[in-house]
């Protein structure tokens, strides 16, 4: 079993474009960087937690919830910056033998898939585990079909797993994500989350999908 520190770190910034401050709008009566950092607490694997953001009431969101923080240089925290940038710096500048990245765009990652993919990326061989789903739809790229053929046209419960990286869960050795300059190792590991806490809030109409989803599991 691989041994060391296992840093969960949730990356924010008030620059969010498609849903504008997106982490800290009110959400059924919380946010979703509350939300997250809320669940993580429950992690019993996860040896710290620390907010990663340009916006000091995010900031000031973590240390009210007994997190560490750090506060990203402006360049690192812009659209400007590229996933390779961004992924080589959150690991320079996290003490951690093993990242958690957590974003908060994925609310409904339960405590125990949390504590199961960090259990899995411990007792494996993998340097990265990342959460995926399964697509099940006739998938085009360049005006051609890309996982089946027209000669041939299965029903989509009949076509091939295609796997979607979305990110819910990502580990990574530090070592890895600093060479790499990417959340995917050399030799990655993958869990499959259900739909529900594959759910990814990048747009509006996903935001107010979530909201319900999140009211009418509270509700239940």
């Amino acid at each position: 079993m691989k041994k060391g520190k296992m840093t969960a770190v949730v990356a924010v910034r008030k620059g969010s474009q498609r849903i504008p401050h997106k982490n800290i709008t009110e959400f059924a009566g919380t946010n979703l960087l509350q939300l997250k950092l809320e669940s993580l607490k429950k992690v019993r694997m996860l040896d710290e937690i620390i907010v990663n953001s340009d916006c000091d009431e995010m900031l000031d969101i973590g240390k009210t919830l007994g997190c560490m923080t750090h506060k990203r240089n402006d360049y690192f925290a812009s659209s400007k910056v590229n996933n390779s940038e961004f992924h080589h710096h959150i690991a320079e500048v996290t003490d951690a033998d093993f990242i958690f990245l957590a974003p908060t765009c994925s609310p409904f990652i339960t405590e125990e898939s949390h504590n199961n993919a960090i259990k899995h990326f411990l007792e494996s061989s993998h340097d990265s585990i990342t959460s995926v789903d399964v697509i099940k739809n006739h998938l085009w790229m360049n005006d051609e079909p890309l996982n089946y053929s027209l000669d041939d046209v299965p029903n989509s419960q009949d076509l091939p797993d295609v796997k979607r990286l979305n990110y819910g869960i990502s580990i990574i050795t530090k070592e890895a994500m600093l060479r790499r300059r990417a959340l995917i190792g050399d030799n990655p590991g993958f869990v499959t989350l259900n739909d529900i806490e594959a759910t990814d809030i990048d747009w509006p109409l996903d935001f107010f999908i979530a909201e319900q989803i999140y009211k009418h599991q509270k509700h239940k």
